[in-house]
Protein backbone atom coordinates (compact mmCIF):
# COMPACT_ATOMS: atom_id res chain seq x y z
CA UNK A 1 0.00 0.00 0.00
CA UNK A 2 1.07 3.34 -1.06
CA UNK A 3 -0.16 5.94 1.96
CA UNK A 4 -0.19 9.64 0.42
CA UNK A 5 -1.02 12.37 3.15
CA UNK A 6 -2.01 15.46 1.98
CA UNK A 7 0.55 17.69 3.32
CA UNK A 8 2.67 16.36 0.45
CA UNK A 9 0.70 17.71 -2.36
CA UNK A 10 0.70 21.36 -2.77
CA UNK A 11 -2.91 23.17 -3.94
CA UNK A 12 -2.15 25.10 -7.45
CA UNK A 13 -3.75 27.89 -9.26
CA UNK A 14 -5.10 26.33 -12.59
CA UNK A 15 -3.47 28.09 -16.00
CA UNK A 16 -5.04 30.45 -17.80
CA UNK A 17 -4.54 28.83 -20.86
CA UNK A 18 -7.05 26.26 -19.85
CA UNK A 19 -9.40 28.14 -17.96
CA UNK A 20 -11.30 31.19 -16.80
CA UNK A 21 -11.60 32.91 -13.37
CA UNK A 22 -9.90 31.06 -10.74
CA UNK A 23 -9.70 27.48 -10.69
CA UNK A 24 -7.70 25.40 -7.76
CA UNK A 25 -6.46 22.21 -8.26
CA UNK A 26 -5.84 19.53 -5.42
CA UNK A 27 -4.20 16.21 -6.86
CA UNK A 28 -5.41 13.35 -5.71
CA UNK A 29 -3.96 10.61 -7.61
CA UNK A 30 -1.16 10.00 -10.45
CA UNK A 31 -1.43 6.62 -11.28
CA UNK A 32 1.53 4.29 -11.67
CA UNK A 33 1.82 1.93 -14.54
CA UNK A 34 -0.02 -0.23 -14.59
CA UNK A 35 -2.63 2.14 -13.52
CA UNK A 36 -3.30 5.27 -16.22
CA UNK A 37 -5.35 6.49 -13.23
CA UNK A 38 -5.37 10.77 -13.04
CA UNK A 39 -7.86 12.49 -9.94
CA UNK A 40 -7.96 15.74 -9.12
CA UNK A 41 -10.56 18.24 -7.02
CA UNK A 42 -11.07 20.80 -8.58
CA UNK A 43 -12.55 23.80 -7.35
CA UNK A 44 -13.95 26.89 -9.01
CA UNK A 45 -14.86 29.99 -7.78
CA UNK A 46 -17.94 31.87 -9.29
CA UNK A 47 -18.03 31.87 -13.03
CA UNK A 48 -14.98 30.35 -13.34
CA UNK A 49 -14.80 27.12 -16.06
CA UNK A 50 -12.79 25.47 -18.14
CA UNK A 51 -11.95 25.89 -21.94
CA UNK A 52 -13.19 23.20 -24.15
CA UNK A 53 -11.63 19.72 -24.26
CA UNK A 54 -11.95 16.44 -24.75
CA UNK A 55 -9.98 13.01 -23.14
CA UNK A 56 -9.20 10.12 -25.21
CA UNK A 57 -10.79 7.43 -22.56
CA UNK A 58 -13.42 9.80 -21.47
CA UNK A 59 -13.91 11.74 -18.17
CA UNK A 60 -15.93 11.09 -14.96
CA UNK A 61 -17.11 14.28 -12.55
CA UNK A 62 -18.26 13.95 -9.23
CA UNK A 63 -19.83 16.20 -7.58
CA UNK A 64 -18.50 17.37 -3.93
CA UNK A 65 -20.05 20.74 -3.21
CA UNK A 66 -21.82 23.80 -5.26
CA UNK A 67 -23.28 24.14 -8.13
CA UNK A 68 -21.73 23.78 -11.33
CA UNK A 69 -22.40 23.14 -15.18
CA UNK A 70 -21.43 21.00 -18.00
CA UNK A 71 -22.01 20.79 -21.53
CA UNK A 72 -20.88 18.12 -24.38
CA UNK A 73 -20.61 19.98 -27.63
CA UNK A 74 -24.01 20.08 -29.72
CA UNK A 75 -25.97 20.21 -26.31
CA UNK A 76 -27.76 21.88 -24.00
CA UNK A 77 -25.92 22.91 -20.63
CA UNK A 78 -26.87 20.90 -17.57
CA UNK A 79 -26.56 21.99 -13.65
CA UNK A 80 -24.57 19.90 -11.13
CA UNK A 81 -25.30 19.46 -7.74
CA UNK A 82 -23.97 17.84 -4.82
CA UNK A 83 -23.74 13.87 -4.88
CA UNK A 84 -24.31 13.80 -8.88
CA UNK A 85 -22.17 11.92 -11.15
CA UNK A 86 -21.35 13.32 -15.14
CA UNK A 87 -19.77 11.08 -17.50
CA UNK A 88 -18.27 11.97 -20.68
CA UNK A 89 -17.44 9.73 -23.11
CA UNK A 90 -14.19 9.66 -24.65
CA UNK A 91 -13.12 12.29 -27.23
CA UNK A 92 -16.03 14.31 -26.69
CA UNK A 93 -15.61 18.10 -26.26
CA UNK A 94 -17.39 19.65 -23.36
CA UNK A 95 -16.47 21.89 -20.45
CA UNK A 96 -17.48 22.73 -17.07
CA UNK A 97 -17.16 24.88 -14.38
CA UNK A 98 -18.96 26.85 -11.55
CA UNK A 99 -22.59 28.59 -11.80
CA UNK A 100 -22.40 32.17 -12.20
CA UNK A 101 -22.93 32.77 -8.27
CA UNK A 102 -22.14 29.81 -6.95
CA UNK A 103 -18.71 27.81 -5.81
CA UNK A 104 -18.10 24.40 -7.23
CA UNK A 105 -15.81 21.67 -6.49
CA UNK A 106 -15.63 18.36 -8.20
CA UNK A 107 -13.50 15.32 -8.28
CA UNK A 108 -12.42 15.04 -11.63
CA UNK A 109 -11.25 11.43 -12.95
CA UNK A 110 -9.78 10.57 -16.38
CA UNK A 111 -7.33 8.19 -17.79
CA UNK A 112 -4.48 8.27 -20.37
CA UNK A 113 -4.89 6.09 -22.84
CA UNK A 114 -2.00 3.68 -24.47
CA UNK A 115 0.37 5.79 -26.33
CA UNK A 116 0.21 8.57 -22.97
CA UNK A 117 -2.17 10.88 -24.23
CA UNK A 118 -4.72 12.65 -21.86
CA UNK A 119 -6.49 15.79 -22.22
CA UNK A 120 -6.49 17.78 -25.66
CA UNK A 121 -7.36 21.80 -24.81
CA UNK A 122 -9.41 23.67 -27.38
CA UNK A 123 -10.55 27.26 -27.16
CA UNK A 124 -11.82 29.03 -24.31
CA UNK A 125 -15.86 28.97 -23.75
CA UNK A 126 -17.53 32.05 -24.68
CA UNK A 127 -19.57 33.98 -22.74
CA UNK A 128 -22.50 32.98 -24.85
CA UNK A 129 -22.26 29.39 -24.35
CA UNK A 130 -21.71 29.76 -20.45
CA UNK A 131 -24.55 31.92 -20.04
CA UNK A 132 -26.74 29.21 -21.70
CA UNK A 133 -30.04 28.50 -19.71
CA UNK A 134 -29.14 25.46 -18.35
CA UNK A 135 -31.93 22.50 -18.84
CA UNK A 136 -34.06 21.92 -15.84
CA UNK A 137 -33.01 19.72 -13.49
CA UNK A 138 -35.08 16.22 -13.19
Amino acid sequence: MELHRANSRQTKQASADNFTGVVLQDPVIVGKAPSRMRATNVSFTPGARTAWHSHPVGQTLYVVSGVGRVQLEGEQVQELHPGDTAVIPPNTRHWHGSAGDRLFTHLAMSEIDDQGNGTQWFEHVSDADYSATPAPVK
